[in-house]
């Protein structure tokens, strides 16, 4: 059984906090919330997310700030960023595409529209993170006397089953990873 999905979210609006915990929650998803760009530098280590939804206007550290910070962390740039603003906030978008974000929300949050957002960043992320691997039954563990002798048998693998979870995690991701190739493809040529 794979762990549940976890979800950063930073925002220093309540109702945007209470509005975005509900829509996560209903989806089964844990879901840490903060009001401070600071404390979610300080929160990754514990929390270990797969996605963040970052308020770019959060106070001491802006989402930008944490969108940089988590795409140049080796622990967490797996981690999808979804920048957040209200309805009339001004978003940079050349900012956030070098910051490394992967998406953009406007508030007040929309349920389908949040949940066609993040549902591919998540995939993303879990597949980077290597949580497939959690659906094969683990090693036996060998008693002291065995140890250096003793070669953990190889689980029975089906190729088809596997052949089926990367073709849904293909499915599930490709257009994110198409938009964010894109993205960076037209960067680099200044675009």
């Amino acid at each position: 059984m794979s762990s549940p999905v976890r979800v950063l979210l930073a925002d220093d609006s309540p109702h945007a906090q209470r509005m975005g915990e509900r829509i996560l929650r209903e989806e089964g998803y844990e879901v840490v919330t903060i009001t401070e760009g600071d404390t979610v530098l300080l929160r990754l280590e514990d929390v270990d997310p797969d996605l963040v939804l970052a308020d770019v206007f959060l106070p001491q550290k802006s989402g930008y700030e944490i969108c940089r910070y988590i795409k140049g962390h080796e622990k967490h740039r797996h981690a999808g960023v979804v920048l957040i603003a209200g309805l009339l906030e001004p978003v940079d978008e050349e900012e956030a595409r070098r910051a490394g974000c992967d998406a953009v929300l406007k508030k007040p949050f929309e349920a389908s529209v949040v949940l066609e957002t993040i549902k591919p960043l998540i995939d993303k992320a879990r597949f980077a993170r290597g949580l497939f691997s959690e659906t094969l039954p683990p090693p036996p563990v060998p008693e002291e006397s065995q140890m250096a002798e003793v070669v953990p048998p190889r689980p029975e693998l089906d190729p088809e089953a596997i052949r089926a979870a990367v073709t849904i995690a293909l499915d599930r991701s490709l257009p994110a990873i198409v938009e964010e190739i894109t993205g960076k493809i037209l960067i680099a040529l200044g675009h």
